[in-house]
């Protein structure tokens, strides 16, 4: 069967919000609040967000769902190993693992917390409210999620092999499929995105 790494490619747009997240972050560090203003706002894009509402929910015209044979089904809940997120040293071997990357569409990923601490500086211009149109395009599309390559629906357990760094389009989008049944290779077979990217991590 025909496999792909991502559930869709990712538009140059994203990068370009990358880009623009990064110098908002070095203008803050300089002291250019202004500056980091008006970038951490350009990188507020519309189609960012259309790339990422493309991606989640049961509509999207980019997961299909096939039937493998000899998959394992899903679980009674009293079956599964019970879900546990990675700790806070796990998480910094993950970090360090994935290079702030999704490891299916390779995208910049940026931590719920820097998000959080630059949201409190910048509130009027990286707004996270409680709908999807109400946060902020780039933060939302490059939102880090740890993403359970075997779901533990389907038997995975809490390893960290079984455990990768993704953007929040492609963990949503995956959902609790396997990788195989929407057509997807797997991630853990071939080496993490390398780039600059710090994930803002310097922000702190």
């Amino acid at each position: 069967m025909e496999t792909r790494d991502c559930l869709r490619e990712p538009i140059p747009e994203i990068f370009d919000a990358a880009r623009l997240l990064d110098a908002a972050v070095t203008a803050h560090l300089r002291g250019e609040s202004e500056l980091a203003s008006r970038l951490f706002g350009m990188a507020n894009d519309p189609k960012v967000r259309e790339w990422t509402e493309s991606l989640w929910g049961t509509a999207s015209p980019y997961i299909k769902v096939r039937e493998v044979p000899g998959a394992p089904p899903s679980l009674d809940k009293n079956q599964r190993v019970p879900v546990r997120m990675p700790n806070a040293k796990e998480r910094q071997l993950l970090h360090e693992r994935d290079r702030f990357h999704c490891r299916f569409c390779g995208i910049p990923v940026i931590r719920k917390e820097i998000r959080e601490k630059i949201k409190r500086i910048y509130p009027e211009f990286v707004t996270w409210g409680r709908t999807n149109l109400s946060q902020h395009a780039g933060f939302q599309a490059m939102w880090l999620q740890y993403d359970h390559v075997v779901p533990h629906a389907r038997g995975g357990n809490n390893d960290l092999e079984n455990v990768v760094i993704t953007c929040a389009p492609c963990n949503y989008g995956k959902w609790n499929y396997l990788v195989s049944e929407i057509g997807l290779s797997d991630p853990r077979r071939r080496p993490p995105s390398q780039s600059w990217w710090d994930g803002l991590e310097r922000f702190r």
